[in-house]
């Protein structure tokens, strides 16, 4: 079975490096606790994106064919997205 291609996040994950980078200088620089937080939450949530959507591509791709001969697929697909995404 080929896998997908997720190269489309890599920006992404660039980003998300970019940021983590960020806030270890924030933290060898003794910067203000909240702010440090905050840029915490925002990588958390980048992250979370990112997981999202390779998760969707994943059920979209690859499961889609374990589940093919259900009727419903894409109710399922995004019941399971809202599931996840709590």
């Amino acid at each position: 079975m080929k896998h997908p291609n997720h190269t489309q996040l890599l920006p992404n994950m660039r980003r998300i490096e970019g940021q983590v980078r960020g806030v270890a200088k924030m933290i060898e620089e003794e910067k203000y606790c909240v702010d440090v937080l905050n840029q915490l939450k925002a990588i958390r949530k980048a992250l979370s994106t990112v997981e999202g959507k390779v998760l969707e591509t994943h059920l979209n791709a690859c499961v889609r064919g374990s589940l093919a001969a259900t009727d419903d697929f894409d109710a399922k697909v995004e019941e399971l997205l809202k599931v996840l995404k709590r």
